[in-house]
């Protein structure tokens, strides 16, 4: 008894039985009814999702996710960046802060989110390049294939007849094209040539470098380093961590990796536009220092400059800000001089006006003989503009500096043993110095003037000033290979969107009257009408070497068909 499949009648035809077959499959009972339904296992499973994530569908994907995952690193305050504004947010945004941390939005780039999306991206991105790069040898290592049986279904197709023999014709086709940098090889009655073979090129560089950027980027977040250094004229700085006001680095980085040198800042040089509508605009900003390297390296003068940094092995020096130092003096009672250093101050706005605190925590004695410490609250003004301008600096330059001073006596709050800034002055547990009014004292000083504590407690002067100059010390390894990459991409990009790969073929057979027939038919990778023009211009170049026949009424060379691509497909297949 014969068997007949099912959903199909005994008697169907065959395309009506397989039909019934695949009808069949679309069937909606249990799993346990269909126990002979092929299974793909863990192989198979395995293969299909090496194929999805290797698939340029997916390696955009992750792409665009890559981008989209940037974004919170830039709206965001990074714990690696700015730990104060990470918390001043959280502070300000307690039940918000609580979900970005959960989230891991403080610290995008070291997230588990954000690292499986950039190791998956790497993974495609391989996956993808590697087959293509064998292919593309492949190509390179074989020939350009023959001719097709009927050339008149290419886009672009032309055709004559001549009184040349078929061999002089497909000779002067193969130096033709070979003179206009096809390759092209003889495949029977017929020339095969190919070019643009550079458009893959650039596709294949275009995606490696993409991978050269994110090993690159990922080599430098690991073994990067920051720090920055604040130093008054005449002081020094050595590269060694402790020596940083600030510093952070990659979770590879090593201490040992810092590289040796030191350097001391000899002068600092800045100059101003002094009228006009950039007025204190800032024209030259220079710091000239005596470096060198390694323990026994001889000492050598350099400059640095905003746009100028100092290399030294792997670590940049660059300068980034500027501001001013008084001088101080302060004595105690009897005379004696209990402190005197330049006391950096922050700038607050362009005209250098500047803020800051005097800290005199040991080594001072009030009138009675008791230990006390003591702190100025200091407004510096470079151009001061008298005592009925704003309390403001009036031009950035050192043209009539003037320096405020609030006095206070008592408790720093240093001793407590939590961290406070050398900028600002904690007065929870300090008292104010009364002038003969009553009032708190307070003082303009000029270089050179004093102000007298009350009570004979002491003095403070204001000896002079010195500039200082903001050091950022930094090591990006990976940053040349970014570079690289960045450029060879954006090359790739153009090769792969403006270089268009492309077939000719030239066939020359003697006809049923013993006349060559010369056909030349184009075919581009893709869609263009410059694969018309180019044949038409081979073809007139190949017509005047073998010119038609006596009394051919058949199409001229110039005449070139650009009829529809999508026949061309199977042509070239």
């Amino acid at each position: 008894m014969s068997k007949t499949t099912t959903g199909a009648p005994a008697d169907a035809t065959p395309d009506e039985q397989d039909l019934g077959a695949a009808g069949s499959q679309l069937s909606t009972a249990p799993k346990e009814e269909l126990p002979n339904l092929p299974s793909l296992g863990v192989i198979g499973w395995a293969r299909w999702f090496w194929r999805q994530l290797t698939s340029m569908r997916v390696a955009l994907l992750l792409l665009l996710l890559l981008s989209l995952g940037a974004i919170p690193g830039s709206l965001i305050p990074q714990s690696g960046t700015d730990e104060t504004k990470v918390a001043d947010f959280r502070s300000a945004n307690p039940t918000l802060g609580d979900v970005y941390d959960k989230l891991g939005l403080f610290h995008v780039y070291s997230s588990v989110w954000f690292s499986a999306i950039y190791i998956l991206l790497f993974i495609s991105l391989i996956g993808c390049i590697v087959p293509r790069t064998w292919q593309f040898v492949g190509q390179l290592r074989g020939r350009p294939p023959g001719a097709p049986r009927r050339m008149t279904r290419l886009p672009a197709y032309t055709t004559w007849r001549t009184e040349a023999e078929p061999e002089q014709v497909r000779e002067a086709a193969l130096a033709l094209l070979k003179k206009r940098r096809f390759r092209a090889h003889l495949a029977g009655d017929a020339v095969a040539a190919e070019k643009g073979y550079l458009r893959e090129v650039g596709n294949l560089a275009f995606h490696i470098a993409l991978i050269v950027l994110l090993t690159a980027f990922a080599w430098g977040q690991l073994f990067k380093m920051e720090g920055n250094k604040l130093v008054v004229e005449g002081d020094g700085f050595s590269n060694t961590i402790t020596q940083y006001d600030d510093f952070k680095s990659g979770n590879l980085f090593s201490q040992d990796s810092l590289d040796p040198f030191s350097f001391v800042l000899d002068d600092f040089t800045g100059t101003y536009e002094p009228s006009g509508p950039s007025k204190g605009t800032p024209r030259v900003y220079r710091a000239t220092v005596d470096y060198s390297v390694g323990a026994y390296g001889k000492d050598r003068k350099t400059t640095i400059e905003p746009n100028g940094p100092l290399d030294i092995g792997d670590s940049k020096v660059y300068l980034t800000a500027h501001g001013y130092a008084p001088v101080i003096t302060v004595r105690d009672g009897k005379g004696n001089v209990v402190y005197s250093q330049a006391v950096p101050l922050l700038p607050l706005d362009s005209n250098v006006t500047s803020s800051g605190a005097i800290k005199v925590m040991d080594g001072y004695r009030n009138a009675k003989g008791v230990k006390e410490q003591l702190g100025f609250q200091a407004f510096f003004l470079p151009t001061y503009g008298g005592a009925n301008s704003a309390v403001v600096s009036q031009f950035p330059a050192l043209n009539n500096p003037v320096l405020n001073l609030e006095a206070y006596h008592g408790d720093l709050g240093v001793d407590a043993g939590i961290p406070q800034s050398v900028y600002q002055l904690d007065k929870t547990h300090l008292k104010e110095f009364k002038n003969s009014k009553g009032t708190q004292l307070r003082e303009n000083l000029k270089p050179g003037e004093t102000m007298q504590l009350p009570n004979g407690a002491g003095s403070v002067t204001y000896e002079g000033t010195k500039e200082w100059a903001n050091f950022q010390i930094t090591r990006q390894p990976g940053s040349g290979w970014a570079l690289g990459g960045s450029v060879t991409a954006i090359f790739g990009l153009a090769g792969s969107l403006f270089i268009q790969r492309r077939r000719v073929w030239v066939r020359a057979v003697k006809g049923d009257d013993g006349v060559t027939v010369v056909e030349m038919a184009g075919l581009g990778r893709s869609e263009s009408a410059k694969v018309p023009e180019e044949l038409g211009d081979l073809a007139g170049i190949l017509y005047d070497q073998a010119p038609g026949a006596p009394g051919d009424t058949g199409a001229e060379p110039d005449g070139v068909s650009d009829s529809d691509a999508a026949s061309a497909e199977g042509a070239e297949n």
